[in-house]
């Protein structure tokens, strides 16, 4: 978020009030009302009603849920700044609950809540919901950042397996290419993917410690860990015969269906495990089957880890109802709900594999949990949005002219520095 939310927050951070604080199990909560503002709609707020309703069932209280969609922060910051806070609202940007903590907008959550978080996921999700040593939210829904999708068919036309290493995914695109399929399908018009690309790459090769810094800005974007980073970025990026055609025209829906659509265009494409429903509801490919897909690769010897975007749970209020919804929220129950039904991944490690619909969601659940500490949450949504989340500039726009000319790393470089330090403040 930009610098003008920081000054309507101090303004208005006053405004939202709450209870006082409850500490009850879920008991009879009947007469009592929760909102929840969250960014879903359709299909994934059918699903989340769902989840909602068996805390209703199950207390008494009703809940009513507003959905806002990507504009979600505007809607929750007007909330505040007319004295009207939600109970709880699931945001996507970890950088805004901190500018919401810190404006004393939110409640820090309650001890059980607290304790459940501890007890259900690795340390690193605490961290990421605790500002100025205070737990103010968590993680509910998560997404796994960290996935090559790639079609069988055209795997099997050169006898590839999928690739472990960096190299290997090098030198299994070359014997792709060779056929003449474009190995890798990138969808660059959207910059966002191309920060995807870039933060798997860097936490493979400089680390879980220089990743938090580079995050923070308390290293330079010309610090020789980017170097290293773009460089290997650059050996596909650089070579026109492993990327499709026209890449930065291409936005991000279309980059999977070059792929999984006939005809084919491309033998794999990179992102989330949400590319999934866009095979579905776009092309006649069977996800597990026609489409399936390996971990980004180790690059020069990395560990498994995990890059994870999500949405993080955190309370205006703290009345009774309110906590007793957060401790619903927080425990394996309420995400078990929402894995049955599909399209939902979560980092609390006490959810049953089995609740999960099928082989491929539970192997993308399972390397979240697996990776344990190693997972970072993505870095451009813990930037500022002027840096990481604004379309045709900062970093998105920086790497979509890297992508462009992957030789000129001194020059991107220097121009994500000159931009990040803008948007920093430093």
């Amino acid at each position: 978020m930009g610098k003008q939310w920081i000054a309507l927050l101090a303004l208005t951070a006053a405004a939202c009030s709450g209870g006082a604080a409850g500490t009850g199990t879920s008991e009879d909560l009947k007469g009592q009302t929760v909102e929840v503002v969250g960014p879903w709609t359709g299909d994934e707020q059918k699903a989340f009603e769902q989840v909602l309703k068996v805390f209703t069932d199950k207390t008494g209280a009703e809940v009513r849920y507003t959905p806002a969609g990507d504009e979600l922060p505007t809607v929750v910051q007007t909330r505040i700044s007319g004295g009207t806070p939600p109970n709880v609202a699931l945001i996507a940007q970890p950088g805004l609950v901190a500018q919401f903590a810190k404006a004393g907008a939110l409640k820090p959550v309650g001890a059980d809540v607290e304790k459940a978080v501890t007890d259900h996921n690795a340390a690193v999700w605490k961290q990421l919901g605790s500002v100025d040593g205070k737990l103010y939210g968590f993680t509910f829904k998560t997404a796994n950042k960290s996935a090559f999708w790639y079609s069988e068919k055209a795997f099997q036309q050169v006898g590839a397996t999928p690739p472990a290493t960096w190299d290997e995914l090098i030198k299994v695109s070359k014997a792709i290419s060779e056929t003449g399929l474009a190995p890798v399908s990138v969808g660059g018009a959207d910059g966002w993917t191309l920060t995807d690309w870039f933060e798997n790459v860097y936490l493979r090769t400089a680390g879980p410690e220089n990743y938090d810094k580079l995050a923070k800005h308390e290293i330079p974007w010309t610090d020789p860990t980017v170097r290293k980073a773009l460089e290997e970025l650059a050996k596909l990026w650089g070579d026109p015969t492993l990327i499709a055609p026209g890449a930065l025209q291409t936005e991000f829906p279309k980059s999977v269906i070059t792929v999984f659509g006939e005809p084919s265009g491309a033998a794999m494409v990179f992102e989330a495990d949400f590319v999934a429903s866009i095979i579905t509801t776009n092309t006649k490919a069977k996800v597990g089957q026609d489409a399936k897909f390996f971990p980004f690769p180790s690059v020069a010897g990395s560990k498994d880890a995990v890059v994870a975007g999500g949405d993080m749970a955190v309370q205006f209020k703290d009345d009774k109802a309110t906590t007793e919804l957060m401790k619903y929220l927080a425990s394996p129950e309420s995400g078990k709900v929402w894995a049955e039904l599909g399209g939902f991944l979560s980092p609390n490690k006490d959810i049953p594999e089995s609740a999960y619909p099928d082989a491929v969601t539970q192997d993308l659940a399972r390397r979240i949990v697996d990776a344990g500490d190693n997972v970072r949450f993505d870095m451009s949504d813990l930037a500022p949005a002027a840096f990481g989340g604004t379309k045709g500039a900062g970093e998105w726009k920086d790497l979509q002219d890297f992508l462009a000319d992957p030789k000129n790393v001194d020059g991107i470089m220097a121009r994500l520095e000159a931009n990040a330090a803008k948007a920093y403040g430093a």
